[in-house]
């Protein structure tokens, strides 16, 4: 066979990385997607992924075969249902993993602990181990739910630049779950601005009435990922007002580091 310019480059990176060149540039490809919200043409993939067209063209075709990427009828391409099981298997995995790290903050709080990731501008509940009190908080793994009203939605917003966070909130109004909910994007984005200054945000009833949740970004994770701990208002104000190595911010920025570096790929 005679090599191509394009073989012969593939042929000297898998050497010098020790990967295959046309496999990272297939997820580059599905990144690029991902990063446009989904959709996107072929120029446009191009332009992001700084790939030549014959190049993107061929991986393109072989995504579109394997059902990872779809054509619609306005020649965009999208990412394809195939990866919606790979996703959820991840999602599932990725509960898993962080098991025994929200076990470990469920005991030193006594409240339930959680996990969330941010998916296609929603809060996805992958993980939570309940605090064993009668009086406790509950959400199914796999919920989704907005995030302008919840601690880790908000803690997962603030982990995106301010334009993407923006366009997820929208221009308009946001709607209201309880009295305490913020409804106005500008007030959010002030929000999301001091929780990155402080290291943690807080949703003061704002998804429910009576119940106080802090939460946090986890550092080094893949995706925007979130940790949380919620319970009745008065407990997790109690928690909060604990000083020391032991109080809850500290304790909750220790464990997710520590799982972040789990996560990290």
């Amino acid at each position: 066979m005679v090599a191509t310019p394009d073989t012969a480059s593939t042929t000297g990176a898998d050497r010098a990385s020790g990967g295959v060149q046309s496999v990272e540039r297939a997820f580059q490809l599905l990144e690029a997607l991902a990063d446009s919200g989904g959709v996107a043409t072929l120029s446009e993939l191009s332009s992001s992924s700084g790939l030549p067209m014959p190049t993107i063209h061929r991986l393109v075709r072989t995504l579109v075969q394997q059902g990872y990427v779809r054509q619609d009828t306005a020649r965009r391409y999208t990412l394809g249902p195939r990866l919606i099981r790979l996703g959820e298997t991840a999602g599932r995995l990725l509960g898993s993993w962080a098991r025994p790290y929200l076990a470990e903050l469920m005991e030193a709080t006594g409240e339930t602990a959680n996990l969330a990731v941010l998916e296609g501008g929603e809060v996805v509940y992958v993980g939570q181990v309940q605090s064993r009190r009668s009086m406790r908080m509950f959400t199914e793994v796999g919920r989704r739910v907005q995030p302008h009203c919840t601690g880790v939605g908000k803690a997962l917003l603030a982990q995106l630049p301010e334009d993407e966070a923006r366009a997820i909130l929208g221009p308009n109004s946001l709607p209201a779950h309880t009295e305490y909910t913020v409804t106005d994007p500008q007030e959010l984005m002030d929000q999301l601005a001091e929780a990155r200054e402080r290291g943690y945000v807080v949703d003061d009833q704002e998804q429910e009435i009576g119940v106080r949740c802090i939460a946090l970004a986890v550092p080094g994770a893949p995706t925007p990922t979130a940790l949380s701990v919620s319970g009745p208002e008065a407990r997790i104000r109690a928690l909060e007002e604990q000083a020391g190595a032991s109080s809850l911010v500290p304790v909750m920025h220790q464990i997710a580091t520590r799982l972040g570096q789990v996560l990290a790929p």
